[in-house]
């Protein structure tokens, strides 16, 4: 049964019930036509959606070969947005990013006329996937900050905006460290979540055989375009967020800050760094989303929560003995989850 739409005031108008029915199917419309490519991965899925829809950028974490190229190209096909592919590797350069000036010469008049033109970089795209991004050097993923953040990149003396939507899903590979450079922790601040990629369970293969072994691949239909994109992000922003919700959010992230009087014993001794602001918007912004999915025009405790891991895992930064003791992020959190 489907639940009436409120808000923190009580029942919502029929116009606000009406937008919010159709933020569920579209997301639900979205979400079956990836799952025609992508099988399992129910979480990922999920998340990558939910920080579409937030307006945030995501961080994949997982071993080669388990789908993430693939789920960035089906979201692309199935929103009818423009995608592109960065492959970062040592010697990229940010110009090969972001763009450069080039000499553009044409015959006009029988004479060679000359001009300087703009070549866009393939981060002119909606969706850009940044495929092992940890593979550059720190100059070249200073590239991303601007465009991830302003949604907008500087060349030379020109500030250009980029297409809205705009996202960049990034991935790194967890296990091979040779020849990478570690996010620096001002860009990691800016992926909205951080979401871990695992291998398929065992009764997952024979569809992801099926589907990719075969003659004919799934054909993705396209389900929304860019319009309805802003539009629904636009009903994201407002949703309002009950003052019990937002201490929640507050909350958690204050946990994660050693010198905080919320922090627990396993911060106060494991975590040098913790969540800046940006973690609390995320929790705000993902609880939004949740909240729409769910047919609620206001902000819960538990959508706050839901989305504790994925959005604070890569804004702790653990100390040296937290490294000593194999200690992850995730353990910190779900012991501040149990007390908060």
């Amino acid at each position: 049964m489907t639940e009436t739409p409120h808000s923190e005031n009580g029942p919502a108008s029929a116009e606000v019930r009406a937008q919010v029915e159709q933020f569920r199917q579209t997301f639900d419309r979205l979400k079956a036509e990836i799952h025609k490519m992508i099988v399992g991965q129910d979480a990922v899925v999920d998340g990558v959606l939910t920080a579409l829809f937030a307006g945030g950028h995501v961080l994949l974490e997982g071993v080669p070969g388990i789908g993430k190229t693939v789920l960035v190209k089906t979201l692309g096909d199935a929103m009818h947005l423009s995608k592109s592919r960065i492959q970062f590797t040592p010697d990229l350069m940010p110009a090969d990013i972001v763009g450069t000036m080039v000499l553009d010469e044409a015959a006009a008049g029988g004479s060679a006329a000359r001009a300087i033109r703009f070549q866009p970089g393939p981060i002119h795209a909606n969706v850009v996937l940044a495929d092992e991004i940890n593979r550059a050097t720190p100059k070249t993923q200073s590239a991303l900050l601007e465009a991830m953040q302003e949604r907008q990149v500087t060349v030379g003396t020109d500030t250009r905006k980029l297409p809205d939507p705009f996202v960049v899903l990034a991935t790194q590979n967890p296990v091979e460290q040779e020849g990478t450079y570690p996010l620096p922790e001002a860009q990691l601040d800016r992926f909205l979540f951080k979401l871990l990629v695992g291998y398929p369970e065992e009764h997952e293969y024979d569809a992801i055989l099926a589907r990719t072994t075969g003659r004919d691949l799934p054909t993705i239909s396209s389900v929304t375009e860019s319009g309805e994109v802003d539009a629904m992000r636009q009903l994201v922003r407002d949703v309002p967020v009950p003052e019990n919700a937002q201490t929640t959010a507050v909350r958690l992230v204050m946990a994660t800050q050693p010198g905080s009087p919320y922090a627990t014993d396993k911060v106060r001794q494991y975590v040098m760094m913790g969540s800046s602001p940006r973690g609390a918007q995320a929790l705000i912004l993902a609880g939004k989303v949740q909240a729409l999915r769910e047919g609620r025009f206001a902000v819960a405790a538990d959508d706050i929560k839901r989305f504790a891991l994925p959005a604070l895992r890569h804004r702790v930064l653990l100390n040296f003995e937290g490294l000593g003791d194999g200690v992850r992020a995730d353990d910190v959190l779900l012991d501040v989850l149990e007390r908060i």
